[in-house]
């Protein structure tokens, strides 16, 4: 939490000077009437039960008070806010290794399915695009509002050589920000070797999303590592400096035995330790799905956070409302038990 006008908060200090005050009150008022005051009368005004009743409204208008205060500082603070104007871009692993059956009937049909369930579940106002990367990334689908776009867009995935995990999320960035005319250029056609370079676009600075900026998230699923196009940490920084999100799903074991296609020798190895770093950089959470049904469970999980969205907010209203009602409940306390206001 912080505050706008910080300086404000000195005028609480006024608080404890009229407790004090009310204290002096109290006791010099309390001699004059116990020398004239009816036996009687005393004692029955000293029953606890009138006791904390006399001292009840003053108190919710002190607190009343305080919190007027409070408000007029302008306290600020992240809340977590429902949200239905979010964008998400998919960016989904299409290399040879999706075609592996440990999850039924494929990782690509189960990936398929996962995400036409995690389009449907999200709500109207969020756009959503998708993005296939390989050996190089590109764009199945802009984001739209039109799930029935989407739709035929996921079941348009293909399989292709290569896993250029980096290239997607840099295609996806370029999609949420047109303005900035992202470009991969050759980096898409790089393999990421140890003795070559790893090339990324240079990233433009931009601050943080904020309230008036678009919620944006990317979404990344992968079963694998990835061999070619721009470094996903490069990639995850460009994300973070833009305020967007990255939540990574690894589908599959995190070695599972090798496969063949048309004589290529596919390794299926899940690199999750450049999985959790690229969410660390970029904000987000990474989740491993070894099944169709936890799959499954992983998208409806991400849906429902990305239905809530951390705003920062300011209290003052809520705090003056209370305030409000604090006043309120002392004087209708003080003309039920009193019959006077003051």
């Amino acid at each position: 939490m912080h505050f706008l006008w910080p300086q404000l908060l000195w005028l609480l200090w006024a608080i404890p000077v009229l407790v004090l005050g009310y204290v002096w009150l109290l006791r010099s008022r309390r001699q004059p009437a116990l020398r004239y005051a009816n036996v009687a009368l005393v004692r029955q005004a000293l029953q606890p039960g009138r006791v904390w009743r006399r001292h009840l409204p003053p108190a919710l208008l002190l607190a009343a008070l305080a919190v007027l205060l409070f408000a007029a500082a302008r306290p600020q603070a992240a809340l977590p806010l429902p949200t239905g104007q979010a964008t998400v871009m998919l960016a989904v692993d299409v290399s040879l290794s999706m075609q592996a059956d440990d999850i039924k009937p494929s990782r690509l049909d189960a990936a398929r399915e996962a995400a036409k369930a995690f389009v449907r579940q999200l709500p109207d106002g969020a756009r959503v695009g998708v993005v296939s990367f390989a050996g190089t990334a590109q764009v199945v689908q802009p984001p739209t509002y039109s799930r029935e776009k989407l739709l035929t867009a996921i079941d348009a995935l293909h399989l292709q050589h290569g896993t250029a995990m980096g290239s997607g999320i840099v295609a996806a960035l370029a999609e949420l920000f047109p303005n900035e005319a992202l470009d991969l250029g050759e980096a898409a056609f790089m393999p990421l070797t140890a003795h070559a370079p790893r090339a990324t676009p240079k990233p433009v600075p931009r601050p943080p999303a904020t309230d008036a900026g678009p919620a944006a998230t990317i979404v990344l699923l992968t079963d694998g590592r990835s061999n070619f196009g721009v470094h996903p940490l490069q990639a995850a920084d460009m994300a973070a400096a833009r305020g967007v999100r990255i939540h990574a799903v690894g589908l599959g074991t995190v070695d599972t035995p090798g496969a063949d296609q048309d004589d290529w020798s596919i390794v299926l190895q899940l690199d999750e330790d450049m999985l959790r770093q690229v969410t660390g950089i970029a904000h987000g959470d990474y989740f491993r799905a070894g099944s169709a049904e936890s799959l499954l469970q992983v998208y409806e999980k991400m849906g429902a956070r990305l239905q809530v969205q951390m705003r920062e907010t300011e209290l003052a209203g809520p705090l003056a409302l209370g305030a409000l009602l604090l006043m309120a409940g002392a004087a209708l306390l003080s003309l039920l038990w009193f019959q006077r206001v003051a």
